[in-house]
């Protein structure tokens, strides 16, 4: 068995008594709450029938024919006869009942007496069985407490031996392989780990003494520490991440890593020790990679040149090319020798992709705000005519109201985005807020929206919807623009649906559009920075800003956001928000 397994094993017991001791504990709860719940329904109501039915005796007794005594009575008698649980009881509430049908016919105080007797010895009887019951109960407690310390007890027990165990076994071959290693770092190869057992750790060990075997062959021979300084500089250059060509004077190849092997789709057999310009007239890629070096001015052309689009994975990745020549000084003729070139091949593909995305942010802000911009410019030639009447100056200052609010709400989103790339965070104040005020207040502001594109808004909210732990303008902000997204790319006429239902400790909240909806391959890129979805799925996309700041916004009050969508379904955007305590 490996050291993995044991170490599983023994977390696999420890999470068995863990789930032992919790079921148990569970059980003994549930036991004892029921047999609680069985004397309170049972025999604890009995007493109270009992003791309304004395009160209506009490009452009876000044005024023999008081009506409402009698009905308090038969009231208690009848439900008495409902609830009948111990042995004895049947013929005793039967008796009364007779003894009170005689009462009835004739009310003297013998009867009233015999009454109040009979009720006093239910009310002993059920007294009796709730004392033990409730006796039994305690016992019951006790027992289950008992279980529950032994148990507690060997579940400490067995734990402390796997603490014990466990680290002790994963341990003592550390030390020894510590020791080992002390050893071989003061020259002494023979000190080899001592093999007893096949788990990691003897894998471990039989590959450390291979090692050591092999270190005393390279120092046994007078080209070991050659070898080894070889080695190790092999590995650093593989591990590069960025592809190495290395030409000598001659521009012959002497080193390709495994980088620029896959980039050139050649293995490094068919590199190494061949002639650039031979294997260049076999593969594109390296004959563009030699090209500027016979360039009249190289740096010009290196810098001139374009990046190299290198598909990989079926992605683009973009790599820059960047060549050093390579210089060594001959002690023999006292001068400078060129004696080869490197040739790097660099990853760029992240820095292309971020100037992607601020080249589309700025295209994007700028016809964001040229669009009310121009609107706004617009109307402003119109009042500048003094032949508008008044009404038509109204409709020209509201349209100019709302372009400018379209561009405060652009700024807002810009500042937002600002404040958390800045790291200044969110400020929030929490409070306990009922959702369906929420919901109300959004649907108000987005009503002129709906009216323009003739949509209704279905709100869907179920009474008794708890409150929620969240920033209320936080919040209105995010439904408002879940709501403006709906509206923008709804069909005329189709209804929009807002729902919010309880799911355990959240409350989910949804809003429902009927547009084209959003390819699957798409649900997250829409909450990226900037992102804009392909046109073909119906999408146009505004800033690219919205989105992302309002799971920042939800994901702040702990809360989840997301989308459900498929292509021609229509969309579903839900959050939730935890529950108030």
């Amino acid at each position: 068995m490996n050291l993995k397994t044991k170490i599983t094993a023994g977390f696999l017991a420890l999470l068995l008594l863990v789930v032992a001791l919790g079921g148990y504990a569970f059980y003994s709860v549930r036991r004892l709450e029921t047999s609680s719940r069985g004397i309170l329904k049972a025999n604890f109501y009995s007493v109270e029938l009992g003791q309304q039915m004395l009160q209506a005796l009490d009452r009876l007794q000044t005024q023999p024919a008081d009506a409402d005594g009698l009905a308090r009575f038969q009231s208690g008698l009848t439900r008495e006869l409902a609830n009948i649980t111990e042995p004895g009881e049947q013929q005793l509430v039967d008796s009364l009942a007779a003894r009170f049908a005689g009462y009835q016919r004739q009310a003297n105080e013998p009867a009233l007496e015999q009454l109040r007797a009979g009720t006093h010895r239910m009310i002993r009887l059920n007294t009796a069985a709730l004392t033990r019951k409730n006796e039994r109960a305690n016992l019951a407690a006790t027992q289950a407490g008992r279980y529950m310390l032994a148990f507690i007890t060997l579940a400490v027990l067995i734990a402390l031996m796997f603490v014990l165990s466990v680290p002790e076994a994963a341990v003592a071959p550390l030390r020894k392989l510590t020791l080992s290693l002390e050893h071989a770092a003061n020259q002494d190869f023979d000190a080899t780990i001592p093999i007893e057992s096949n788990d990691e750790f003897g894998r471990v060990g039989r590959a450390f003494n291979r090692m050591l075997a092999e270190l005393s062959e390279f120092r046994s021979s007078t080209t070991a520490d050659l070898l080894l300084e070889r080695n190790r500089a092999r590995s650093i250059v593989n591990g590069l991440d960025e592809g190495l060509l290395l030409l000598d004077e001659n521009r012959r190849i002497i080193l390709a890593n495994p980088v620029l092997c896959e980039l050139l789709d050649l293995s490094v057999t068919q590199l190494v020790n061949r002639s650039a310009a031979e294997v260049a007239r076999e593969n594109d890629l390296l004959r563009t990679l030699l090209a500027p070096l016979d360039a009249p001015r190289r740096e010009q052309a290196l810098a001139a040149a374009p990046l190299l689009n290198i598909p990989q994975n079926g992605e683009e990745a973009f790599y820059r090319l960047a060549v050093q020549d390579l210089v060594s000084f001959n002690e023999a003729s006292g001068k400078t020798e060129f004696v080869g070139q490197i040739l790097t091949l660099r990853n760029v593909s992240d820095f292309k992709k971020l100037d992607q995305v601020k080249s589309n942010f700025l295209a994007t802000v700028s016809h964001e705000l040229k669009t009310p911009l121009s609107s706004i410019n617009m109307s402003l030639k119109v009042l500048a005519d003094e032949r508008v009447d008044a009404q038509e100056r109204q409709r020209v200052l509201g349209g100019i109201g709302r372009e400018t609010q379209r561009l405060l709400r652009i700024v807002s989103e810009l500042l937002d985005v600002s404040r958390l790339d800045t790291g200044a965070g969110i400020q929030l104040n929490f409070a306990a807020t009922p959702l369906p005020a929420v919901v109300q207040f959004a649907a108000a502001t987005v009503q002129p929206q709906l009216d323009n594109k003739h949509l209704t808004l279905v709100q869907e909210l179920p009474e008794g919807l708890p409150t929620v732990r969240a920033d209320v303008e936080k919040t209105t902000w995010v439904l408002i623009n879940l709501l403006a997204n709906a509206i923008r790319y709804s069909p005329a006429g189709e209804p929009l649906t807002v729902r919010a239902a309880r799911v355990g400790k959240f409350v989910q909240v949804t809003v429902q559009d009927r547009g084209p909806g959003i390819a699957t391959e798409n649900h997250e890129k829409i909450f990226q920075r900037f992102a804009q979805i392909p046109d073909k799925s119906g999408y146009k996309g505004g800033s690219g800003l919205g989105l992302s700041i309002a799971r920042e916004f939800i994901t702040t009050q702990g809360g989840r956001l997301w989308v459900e969508s498929e292509l021609g379904s229509g969309s579903a955007f839900c959050f939730t928000l935890p529950i108030s305590a």
